[in-house]
């Protein structure tokens, strides 16, 4: 698909998720508006996946290790096919797959996340998988700034360097801000690339928001021979809605009727209707 596309798409995904937090009252729309972009670019132009075929042994793994922002995925999955548009309207209620965290039961996901730190070494165990089966097949993670205060996260990323799994993507969704204040006074992590660097990842910095730059680094895997790839994505939390860009406290409170249709507004026409 064309940058158009993508674009197109990542439009529909906010809108989506604005209405699935607004109809459940539920939380984390800033932190799904941040990585709306970022999905919309890799299930439209990078991964390798059959919608009609979820479980396609030759598909790319994605894994959203910041389970809370959930809704922009579960609205990813349903715009490209995965699963039925109109079951979005189900999220959070009693007996619906659609989980307040991501869910391995919903069509498209592969690992159910909620507890930060554990995406990347999950997804570094698939790639070691790949790898000893020599099975052509990427990994994807998806995970976000504040998120690597978990030492989990380091020792996936020594553990991945040293078996040199250049089938492995990790993805920084770096907005700067965490649950309640900003990640520079909760837990430092930067200066992040040099970092990565030094752990012998192949490490690039794009705008996460800039559509033919991530298609450009994610689209052309590996960047460096037996090393696994870090893409710093810096981001602005709630972006596509002004009055929750750049706020913590659309971490967890939900838009009531007035700011949904605030927001919808800000999207344009393009986000089309529920």
């Amino acid at each position: 698909m064309s940058t158009t596309h993508s674009i197109a798409l990542a439009r529909r995904v906010r809108a989506q998720a604005l209405r699935m937090v607004h109809g459940a009252r539920a939380s984390h729309i800033g932190s799904a508006l941040s990585i709306a972009d970022i999905l919309a670019v890799l299930y439209a132009r990078v991964l390798q996946v059959r919608p009609e075929d979820p479980a396609w042994p030759q598909r790319d793994r994605f894994i959203l290790s910041k389970g809370h922002a959930c809704v922009a995925l579960y609205a990813t999955l349903a715009e490209r096919g995965f699963l039925p548009v109109g079951q979005l309207a189900r999220y959070g209620a009693d007996h619906s797959v659609l989980m307040n965290h991501v869910s391995h039961h919903v069509p498209g996901v592969e690992f159910s996340t909620g507890s930060l730190g554990h995406g990347l070494p999950f997804g570094t165990g698939k790639a070691l998988a790949a790898r000893r089966r020599g099975a052509g097949w990427r990994t994807f993670v998806l995970l976000s700034d504040g998120e690597l205060g978990e030492g989990s996260n380091w020792e996936a990323m020594l553990f991945a360097a040293h078996h040199r799994l250049d089938n492995l993507v990790a993805i920084v969704d770096a907005n700067g801000l965490q649950s309640l204040g900003s990640v520079e006074d909760t837990l430092r992590v930067e200066p992040l690339a040099s970092k990565l660097q030094a752990f012998g990842w192949a490490v690039r910095e794009v705008d996460g928001h800039d559509h033919e730059a991530l298609a450009a680094a994610l689209g052309a895997t590996p960047w460096e021979p037996g090393r696994p790839g870090l893409l710093v994505a810096r981001t602005v939390k709630g972006k596509g809605v002004p009055f929750m860009e750049h706020s913590v406290a659309w971490h967890y409170k939900s838009p009531d009727d007035a700011q949904l249709a605030q927001a919808l507004a800000a999207l344009g026409p393009e986000a089309g209707d529920a």
